[in-house]
């Protein structure tokens, strides 16, 4: 006898039924307290972790990834960088002028603001650099926003170096790629 299994699909490193990925969850590693695992279907990706590690009591510079269940708040994607990645999560083109911000004292603290290139932005989105190519903000302080909990959590490609983030969970480019067409468009991820 045959065996049919008619509901799933085969990739090379994920098998997922043919609906769509809701949970997404990271752990640290034993080994070190800023790398961890990305784990989603039955497939385990190498990430990073913020500097301090997971932290249960979060505050705005300490360094540190948030422990929680965080949903995921969309794609924001640079175009000139390259082709947008497909993904049922709602979808923002990242523009020059965009920004987060993470002035405690501003009453924009934690949310996608619009900066003029000529004013200072310490967390500008469109970066010389790659880690902001994609960006996925994560559900962390925003329903109700309090200042000083943490701002900016985002989950985002990681450096070639892999050294850690200033509290983000990031990935290479090609988890990106296979993780997020994958993703529930109210998929969450459980740090911790």
């Amino acid at each position: 006898m045959i065996c049919e299994i008619p509901d799933w699909h085969f990739d090379r490193e994920i098998v997922v039924l043919k609906r769509k990925i809701s949970l997404i969850r990271v752990r640290a590693d034993t080994t070190s307290r800023t790398t961890g695992r990305l784990s989603v279907a039955g497939a385990s990706f190498p990430c990073v972790l913020g500097r301090s590690g997971l932290v249960t009591d979060k505050r705005e510079g300490d360094g540190g990834t948030p422990r929680g269940r965080l949903p995921l708040r969309g794609v924001m994607q640079r175009l000139d960088r390259g082709p947008r990645i497909p993904s049922l999560l709602s979808f923002r083109a990242t523009r020059p002028r965009d920004a987060w911000c993470d002035d405690v004292n501003d009453r924009c603290y934690n949310t996608l603001i619009d900066r003029p290139l000529d004013q200072v932005a310490k967390e500008r989105l469109t970066r010389p650099d790659r880690l902001y190519d994609v960006i996925v903000p994560l559900g962390w302080n925003d329903g109700p926003i309090v200042k000083g909990r943490g701002s900016a959590i985002f989950w985002h490609l990681c450096r070639e170096n892999r050294t850690p983030t200033a509290g983000c969970v990031a990935v290479s480019p090609d988890v990106f790629r296979k993780i997020l067409p994958r993703l529930s468009r109210h998929a969450v991820m459980v740090i911790g």
